[in-house]
């Protein structure tokens, strides 16, 4: 009997040491810094950029992740659904959504959204109460952002930008017109927009520009979101002889009219921001009808080419993880953002909002689109036309199933296309 007692103590002495060990080792392990992601979810700009951002913080994590302090510390995501791309549903929603990222969800950090302009930008409000940093990286193209941040510095200081804004895609479209006008000849534009903040001002500000430039602005029709017929502004711009059909749009409609341009063979290139058009499956999707259709994807990255060393890098391991190419905007810029968050982090030594700001204020990192940084009055990404000294675009022709990258000059790997029938 006191053997059998004996055997049990020392059972049990066992089990206790090995309890407390797991303990002691749970114990000692570093809580995760919560990137809270507040993003559309059904909608490309919402999943890219979750995927963007999930890639990112697994490879992170893989390599030892953060080091805070001395002290590694691995990212965990929190995504939460702000259905601020659908029709009709209100900017509070997705306000709620950032705060119980927050609140619920104990967030250090914001990366992503709100995705809709207009969300994002009442979210500012939020993020300077509850003084969190966060880094949009998706959507949003409206210069309102930023520059709410340079007028009250002090109050939302707390909001950076990593992707490019209207006023500046503007400009790379009026630069990549400009060498198309002097090799064929083309002075009429016929815009067509959504009828969205960011692409109401996308389209005023190519409207102005253009006739700044001496190019015919034939029209510019507004469309609501879901517009599901196009062809009475295309029959339009063929009355009007337009050699370019100029389109802002980010709802998946767009694709309509990309398919009643092909069946019309209207003789006017179609170029613009198209969100149907970015992503890999859509040539498969209009059966081809899509060709020669140029598509700003902002940044770098969102679709394959050799841009830095870095960029074939993370499109592979996007391909690897989720099985198909970089999908668009908001894919590349979502996994920059958390990069360039471990970097300042690393940096500032803590995660302590105003420590972070300034070492986010002061990072230079050259990244999959280019060297990131950003303007220390209003948190705008820097960006250029050269990948070494900042932010680049990347525009892009479909070209026989494949988006091929035709500007910036210094990036491009193919160059632009007609349609036969325009020749």
């Amino acid at each position: 009997m006191r053997k059998g007692f004996g055997k049990a103590v020392w059972i049990a002495l066992f089990l206790a040491l090995c309890i407390g060990g797991v303990s002691g080792i749970a114990a000692a392990a570093e809580p995760p810094i919560v990137i809270g992601a507040p993003l559309a979810t059904a909608f490309l700009y919402g999943w890219d950029a979750e995927r963007g951002i999930k890639l990112a913080v697994e490879e992170i994590n893989a390599a030892g992740g953060v080091s805070v302090g001395g002290k590694k510390r691995p990212f965990s995501v929190e995504v939460i659904d702000t259905r601020d791309l659908e029709p009709g549903v209100p900017v509070s929603e997705a306000l709620l959504g950032v705060e119980k990222l927050i609140l619920e969800k104990k967030a250090d950090f914001i990366v992503g959204g709100p995705v809709r302009s207009e969300a994002a930008l009442a979210a500012m409000d939020l993020l300077s109460k509850y003084k969190k940093v966060s880094i949009l990286t998706t959507g949003v193209l409206t210069p309102a952002y930023h520059k709410k941040v340079e007028g009250n510095y002090d109050k939302y200081k707390y909001c950076f930008r990593i992707t490019s804004h209207v006023g500046v895609m503007a400009n790379e479209f009026i630069a990549f017109l400009e060498d198309i006008k002097k090799g064929h000849g083309f002075n009429k534009v016929y815009i067509m927009v959504q009828d969205v903040e960011h692409a109401r001002k996308g389209g005023e500000f190519m409207k102005k520009m253009l006739t700044d430039k001496g190019w015919e602005v034939a029209d510019m029709k507004i469309y609501p979101t879901g517009t599901t017929d196009f062809s009475v502004g295309l029959r339009d711009a063929a009355q009007k002889k337009a050699d370019i059909l100029f389109l802002w749009m980010d709802m998946p409609e767009s694709s309509i009219l990309l398919k009643q341009w092909s069946n019309m063979k209207l003789k006017a290139l179609p170029m613009g921001f198209v969100n149907a058009a970015e992503q890999p499956g859509f040539w498969k999707a209009t059966g081809g009808e899509g060709e020669y259709l140029i598509v700003n994807l902002v940044n770098g990255g969102n679709a394959p080419a050799k841009i830095t060393p870095w960029t074939m890098k993370f499109a592979k391991a996007y391909e690897k993880r989720w099985g198909l190419e970089p999908e668009g905007y908001g894919t590349s810029s979502s996994y920059m953002a958390v990069y360039t968050l471990k970097e300042a982090i690393e940096k500032a030594g803590t995660i302590e909002s105003g420590a972070v700001i300034t070492a986010l204020e002061n990072v230079s990192l050259m990244g999959v689109y280019g060297k990131i940084s950003f303007d220390k009055k209003s948190h705008q990404v820097i960006p250029s036309l050269d990948p070494a000294e900042g932010a680049v675009t990347s525009i892009v022709q479909w070209q026989k199933g494949k988006r091929v990258q035709v500007f910036p000059p210094k990036t491009a790997e193919g160059k632009t296309l007609l349609p036969p029938w325009m020749k």
